[in-house]
């Protein structure tokens, strides 16, 4: 623990020098480097040119494009957006306008085919003429600016100058002029580390950059003000890539990273050095790794209902800016089974030719640590990952300690996602008794976590890497959750270990109670398999045609038992969702808790018993 203690110290030290570098940008010069050219947002012609030329030996490439003009056809049939909101957000309208630009626009960059740019200019002064773009749900607005400026720089010498002014007057009226303003007053996001404040950051640096010659004194304050803001949450990826709000937040905030650092670089020469903070080299790691041989994600924090990994654009400029060809193959494996994007050709990187070496254990040692092992990389591998962190985090859940298991192709153990976010009071109160916590998804109750008496982790509570060791027949990890447990024990620890040559794992819990004999600990995993329960101590899960067993190895009195994770409306229903329970009843002091899972592979016996240690020898 010493030497991640010094590495993390050296990380924090490395990325202050560079988000001072990054603040010293200065407003009234920050223009000077202004390419005045179009178009000059990410994709030059220059680089197009050069794509269309790879492009004629490139098979990749050229499935790449096909899946972009495939994407602009289908935007050819689509209806006139229309500013309808769903709940409080005008996003799904937002977004839609930026994936018919991006695919429009390219695919008349491509191809020279007016059909393409007169679909792409009439969206974009549809958008241009609405009322607002929602500026009290943010997110809209900036995605909405990001669309119409780099449809306006990719369309520049499409359009006429009328066409341009209308363009340009929307986007100052709905997108910049409310910019300038949020960063006058502080606005929240500005000031936040999580996804907002890169999606609101680079949505309004796309913007005004694309009108930067005509109207600078936009672009002055929301460029200067953007290179301040940037490394709050860019810092966050330190020191090694992993995001706090999960993998399927990963993707929202580091496309929106790309887009904005891109556009700075395309268009001024630089990004300030944001690209030097710590961490976000590493970013494009964190996917490939908390993905399992499911398909599907560690899938922590508000991540979707059985959120699986797809193609991301954002990881081919991450390959390229920081010359990872690692994490570019890992995005070719991807848009060989799902389609491509623009982003994909924007930024595309060819396949290395090299084999890459992949670990089987890795530990992201962020703000959210997360530990993950397998027996190998191939589909039917076991893999498993498990969470610490604290519960306060953006989008977080009370699920230190949660872990999520696949094998023989099947997850086991699951984490059931995010809610709707239009529920009543799902992002209030975020003490104990908040409301946020009464929805089943996002309380502890849901989760593959122990649960003292019913209750919740604490909505402060904190978990803490304490040992991760890799690399070993039996890689483990050690988490302190003391602090999600403090109202029933004065020590809590949670350690998961692949046993049986990585064949099996065993997910132990240790707690020092302190409350008088009497208390009930249940552990908990959360899966769609079928559960038959065989004997007090031996249950075993069916699904998709394979099997696995669990049992209790410790305590001797534990019994298993099975309940039902469905829930009635307006909460989604989890149908045919279970629980595997371990009830250790009239528990007091000392409590140790050792559970095996086995999956039934081919020629396996998994052990009925073996010999237990205390977390602290691990």
């Amino acid at each position: 623990m010493r030497k991640i203690l010094a590495a993390v110290v050296l990380t924090i030290t490395i990325a202050a020098c560079s988000i001072a570098q990054a603040r010293d940008a200065d407003k009234a010069t920050v223009l000077s480097t202004l390419d005045k050219t179009r178009p000059r947002l990410m994709l030059k012609d220059a680089d197009l040119q050069k794509l269309k030329t790879r492009c004629k030996s490139d098979p990749i490439l050229q499935k790449c494009v096909a899946d972009v003009i495939k994407s602009a056809d289908s935007c050819l049939r689509k209806r006139p957006l229309v500013h309808k909101k769903i709940g409080p957000r005008l996003l799904h309208v937002s977004r839609d306008c930026l994936r018919r630009t991006y695919s429009l626009a390219l695919a008349w960059r491509w191809t020279g085919d007016k059909k393409y740019a007169d679909k792409a200019v009439e969206n974009i002064l549809t958008v241009c003429a609405f009322k607002d773009w929602n500026p009290s749900h943010f997110l809209d607005t900036a995605e909405m600016s990001h669309a119409v400026g780099v449809g306006y720089d990719w369309l520049h010498s499409y359009i006429d100058e009328a066409t341009r002014k209308k363009i340009r007057d929307g986007l100052i009226r709905n997108g910049m002029e409310l910019g300038v303003a949020g960063y006058n007053k502080k606005h929240w996001w500005s000031r936040s580390s999580h996804n907002w404040n890169q999606v609101c950051n680079s949505g309004l640096v796309v913007g005004a950059l694309a009108i930067a010659d005509t109207d600078p004194k936009y672009a002055r304050t929301i460029i200067s003000e953007a290179i301040k803001s940037l490394p709050r949450a860019i810092k966050t990826y330190a020191p090694d890539g992993a995001w706090s709000e999960g993998p399927g937040y990963w993707h929202y905030a580091t496309r929106y990273t790309a887009y904005g650092l891109a556009a700075m670089d395309s268009a001024l020469g630089t990004d300030f050095g944001l690209s030097k903070i710590t961490g976000l080299s590493e970013a494009g790691l964190f996917p490939v790794y908390t993905t399992g041989p499911t398909g599907m994600y560690v899938n922590f924090a508000d991540s979707g209902t059985r959120a699986r990994r797809g193609s991301m654009g954002c990881m081919f400029y991450l390959a390229r800016k920081f010359n990872r060809p690692f994490i570019s193959d890992a995005e070719h494996a991807m848009i060989a089974k799902r389609s491509a994007t623009s982003e994909h050709v924007m930024w595309y990187v060819p396949p290395s030719g090299k084999k890459a070496t992949r670990d089987l254990d890795r530990l992201f040692r962020g703000s959210v640590p997360v530990a993950l092992f397998r027996s190998g990389w191939d589909p039917d591998a076991l893999f498993v990952g498990i969470k610490a962190g604290y519960n306060q985090v953006n989008h977080g859940h009370l699920d230190l300690g949660n872990f999520e298991m696949d094998a023989l192709g099947v997850r086991w153990s699951r984490d059931l996602g995010s809610d709707n976010y239009n529920l009543p009071g799902y992002w209030s109160g975020r003490n104990d008794n908040g409301r946020r916590w009464k929805y089943y998804r996002l309380n502890s109750q849901s989760h593959s976590v122990p649960l003292i008496n019913g209750d919740n982790q604490a909505a402060a509570g904190k978990a803490s890497i304490l040992k991760f060791q890799a690399s070993k027949p039996e890689p483990f990890v050690t988490i302190d959750l003391t602090s999600a447990y403090k109202k029933a024990a004065s020590k809590a620890t949670r350690g998961l270990k692949l046993v049986c040559n990585r064949k099996a794992v065993l997910v132990q819990d240790e707690f020092e109670l302190t409350g008088a004999k009497g208390s009930e600990i249940k552990w908990a995993m959360t899966t769609d398999a079928k559960i038959t329960i065989k004997s007090k101590d031996l249950a075993e899960l069916t699904l998709d045609g394979q099997k696995l067993s669990a049992r209790i190895l410790a305590p001797s009195g534990a019994e298993f038992a099975v309940e039902s994770a469905e829930q009635k409306s307006p909460q989604k229903s989890n149908k045919g969702v279970s629980r595997l329970l371990a009830r250790v009843k009239n528990a007091g002091g000392s409590v140790r808790i050792s559970i095996l899972l086995a999956p039934a592979w081919r020629g396996f016996q998994p052990p009925a018993a073996m010999p237990l240690e205390p977390l602290a020898k691990w």
